[in-house]
C-alpha cells in the first residue's frame, strides 16, 4: 500500500508541474473572456450577433466591429471552456488528492456550465440589471477559482511542505480576504449601476445632490461609491501591511502593490474615459483593469494562505530595523538611472522630431515620467532576475540584491510597480499607443532579452538591442499619435549602436561574464573577433546617420553633427580594433554613450532651427 502511494504520489508531481503552465494558460484565457464579456456589455455589441454559436447563419469573422467583438467573445468562450475542462479532467484522473487544485478546478467548471446556460438566455436580450450582474458574478467566480488552483499548483511545486496545509489565520491573511470580498463588491456593485443607469439617479459627490438618494437606483449608486471608498482603504490597508510583514514573500508582496497600482489606474483611466465620452480603447482598458484587480487581488488571497505564514513570522519581519536613507538609495540605484537618463534622451528627440516642435509642458512630464518608471522598472526587474548572476561578477556584486541590502521580493514588487504605474500614467495622460510601445519595449528587455536570449545565445545584445531602441518610438507617439517610416530610422540607430557599446564593455568584462557563463561576443568567439564587429556595426550605424539628411528625414544641422560625431566614434572603435587592450575599449564604451546623447540633441536642434 505505502509503495502504491509513493507511487502516485511521484505521478502526481510530475502531472503537476505540467499542469501549472496549462493552469497559467487557463487562467489568462479566462481573464481574456472576461474582459471581452465586460467590452460586449458596455458598447452594446450583445445584438451584433443575435443567434448562436454562428453570427447570422455563418461561420467567418462578420463585417462590423461590434459584431466582430461578439464574434471574439464566442471564440474566448469555447477556449476558456475547453481550458478549464481539460484541467479539470487532468486533476480528476491524476491530481485528486491535491485537492486545493481538483475542488476548484471541479467547481470553476460547474460554474463554466451554469454561465453558459445564463449567456444563452441573454442572447437577444437587452442585458438588463440583475441578469448582468448575475453573469458577472459567475465570471468572476470562475476567474477567482481557477486563480486559486493555479496558485496551488505552483506553491506545490515550489513549497510543498506549506502549501499542504494552507491557512489564513495570520493577521495579513485576514486582510487579504476582507479585500477580495470588497473587490468582488466593488465590481458587481459597479457592473450593476452601469447595466441600469443607475449614476444619473445619484449626482453630486460624495452624498446624491448634497443629501440621501429619493429613490432606489439612487441608493443603488450611492451604495457603490461607499463600496468603492472601503475597497480603496482596504486595498491601501493590505499595501502598507505588506511593506511591513510580507518582505521576504514574493508572490504576496509583488500582487499587494499589483492591486493598489492596478486600483489607481484604473481610477485614472476612468476619469479621463468620462472626459473623452467613453473611446472604446478605454473602456477595453478599464474593463481589462478591473478584472486584472480582481484576478490579482485572489492571487494575494491565495498566496497568504498556502504560504502558512503566521503572525509571529509577519511580526518578527516587520520589526526588522530599516534604515530610510540607505533603502532610498538602494531602490533608487535599481532603477539603473544613468541607463534611464540616456533613454529619455532618446524619448525626448523622439517627442521633438516626431511633433516637429517642442512638446507642451504637460506632454513632456508624463511622457517623461512615464519613461523614467518604465526604464527604471524594467532595470529593477533585470536585475531581480539576474541577482545570482550578478553575485559572480566583480562590475555587479555591489548593487542591492547581490549584497543582500534589498529583498529579492522587493526589487520584484518594485519593479512590477513602476511597470504598472508607467502604463497608466502613458494610457491615461499621453496615448495608449505610447503606452502599449513601452509596455511592448518592457516585455521586450524583461522576458525575450532578460530571462530568454541574455544566456542563450552569443547575439543576446545584437537581438536584444531592440528593447532599448524603442524609446524614441514612444517619444514619437506620444507627440504625434501614431509612427511612420522615418521614425523607424530613430529606432535603427539605438538598434545599430547597442552592440559596439556593450561589446567595447564586454572586452573590458570578459572574464566577469566568463565566470557568469554569459554567452558574450568576446568570451565564444574571442576578442579579435569581437574587435572586427565593433567596427563594423560602428560603420553601419554612422552610415545610417548620414543616409537621413540625403533622404529628407534631417536637414544640414544633423548632417554636420553626424559628420564630426561619427568620425569621433569611427576613430575610437578604429583604435580598439588596431591597438586593442582594456584602456581602449572603455574609452569606446564611454564615447558610445556621449555619442548617442550628442547625436540625438543633435536631432532635437535640427527640428528647432527648422521650426525658428
Amino acid at each position: 500500500m505505502e509503495e502504491t502511494i509513493s507511487i502516485e504520489e511521484k505521478s502526481g508531481s510530475r502531472t503537476l508541474r505540467r499542469l501549472r503552465y496549462l493552469l497559467l494558460a487557463t487562467v489568462l484565457a479566462t481573464f481574456l473572456l472576461v474582459v471581452a464579456g465586460n467590452i460586449v456589455r458596455v458598447s452594446g455589441a450583445s445584438q451584433a450577433c443575435p443567434d448562436w454559436p454562428t453570427c447570422f447563419g455563418g461561420w467567418g469573422v462578420p463585417a462590423g466591429l461590434a459584431a466582430r467583438i461578439q464574434f471574439a467573445h464566442r471564440g474566448l468562450t469555447l477556449l476558456a471552456g475547453l481550458l478549464i475542462a481539460a484541467s479539470a479532467g487532468i486533476a480528476a484522473l491524476w491530481l485528486h488528492r491535491r485537492r486545493w487544485v481538483s475542488y476548484p478546478l471541479y467547481a470553476a467548471f460547474g460554474l463554466v456550465v451554469a454561465q453558459s446556460l445564463l449567456g444563452s438566455l441573454l442572447i437577444g436580450t437587452r442585458f438588463e440589471g440583475a441578469l448582468s450582474s448575475v453573469h458577472l458574478g459567475l465570471a468572476l467566480g470562475v476567474l477567482g477559482l481557477v486563480s486559486v488552483a493555479m496558485m496551488a499548483a505552483f506553491y506545490l511545486v515550489y513549497q510543498p511542505e506549506r502549501a499542504a496545509r494552507p491557512a489564513w489565520r495570520s493577521p495579513f491573511a485576514r486582510l487579504s480576504l476582507w479585500t477580495a470580498l470588497a473587490a468582488f463588491a466593488l465590481l458587481l456593485t459597479g457592473a450593476t449601476v452601469a447595466a441600469t443607469g443607475a449614476s444619473t439617479a445619484c449626482a453630486g459627490w460624495p452624498l446624491c445632490s448634497g443629501g440621501l438618494p429619493s429613490s432606489g437606483l439612487g441608493w443603488l449608486a450611492l451604495t457603490h461609491r461607499l463600496v468603492t471608498l472601503l475597497a480603496s482603504g482596504l486595498v491601501m490597508a493590505q499595501f502598507v501591511s505588506a511593506w511591513r510583514g510580507q518582505r521576504s514573500q514574493r508572490a504576496t508582496l509583488t500582487a499587494a502593490t499589483a492591486v493598489l497600482l492596478l486600483l489607481v489606474g484604473q481610477v485614472m483611466v476612468s476619469a479621463v474615459m468620462v472626459q473623452k465620452n467613453f473611446p472604446l480603447d478605454l473602456v477595453g482598458l478599464h474593463a481589462s483593469s478591473a478584472m486584472a484587480l480582481w484576478t490579482v487581488q485572489v492571487i494575494v488571497l491565495a498566496s497568504a494562505g498556502f504560504a502558512a505564514r503566521t503572525a509571529e513570522e509577519e511580526r518578527l519581519e516587520a520589526r526588522e530595523p530599516l534604515a530610510f536613507g540607505r533603502r532610498a538609495r538602494d531602490f533608487f540605484l535599481l532603477n539603473k538611472p544613468l541607463i534611464v537618463a540616456l533613454l529619455l534622451v532618446t524619448t525626448y528627440a523622439g517627442m521633438v522630431v516626431g511633433g516637429r516642435a517642442i512638446p507642451s509642458l504637460s506632454l513632456t512630464l508624463w511622457t517623461m515620467l512615464g519613461g523614467a518608471l518604465a526604464a527604471g522598472g524594467s532595470s529593477a526587474l533585470n536585475q531581480y532576475i539576474d541577482r545570482n548572476l550578478d553575485g559572480e561578477m566583480q562590475r555587479t556584486s555591489k548593487r542591492p540584491l547581490p549584497d543582500r541590502r534589498l529583498k529579492p521580493a522587493e526589487a520584484l514588487a518594485y519593479g512590477v510597480g513602476a511597470v504598472l504605474l508607467s502604463f497608466y500614467l502613458m494610457a491615461a495622460y499621453v496615448n495608449l499607443l505610447a503606452a502599449l510601445l513601452s509596455l511592448a519595449g518592457m516585455v521586450y528587455y524583461v522576458l525575450l532579452y532578460s530571462i530568454w536570449l541574455k544566456r542563450l545565445t552569443v547575439q543576446n545584445i545584437v537581438i536584444g538591442g531592440g528593447a532599448g531602441a524603442i524609446p524614441p518610438l514612444v517619444g514619437w507617439a506620444a507627440a504625434a499619435g501614431s509612427l511612420n517610416v522615418p521614425s523607424l530610422f530613430l529606432f535603427a540607430i539605438v538598434f545599430l549602436w547597442t552592440p559596439p557599446h556593450f561589446w567595447a564593455l564586454a572586452l573590458v568584462r570578459r572574464k566577469d561574464y566568463a565566470r557568469a557563463s554569459i554567452p558574450m561576443l568576446p568570451v565564444v568567439q574571442g576578442e579579435q573577433a569581437t574587435r572586427k564587429q565593433i567596427f563594423i556595426y560602428t560603420l553601419e550605424l554612422v552610415g545610417l546617420t548620414l543616409l537621413m539628411p540625403v533622404l529628407h528625414i534631417t536637414g544640414s544641422v544633423f548632417l554636420i553633427s553626424a559628420l564630426v560625431l561619427g568620425a569621433w566614434l569611427i576613430s575610437a572603435a578604429y583604435k580598439v580594433l588596431r591597438v586593442g587592450g582594456n584602456k581602449v575599449a572603455w574609452k569606446m564604451y564611454r564615447y558610445s554613450s556621449m555619442y548617442l546623447a550628442f547625436l540625438f540633441l543633435a536631432l532635437v536642434l535640427d527640428v528647432l532651427l527648422k521650426i525658428g
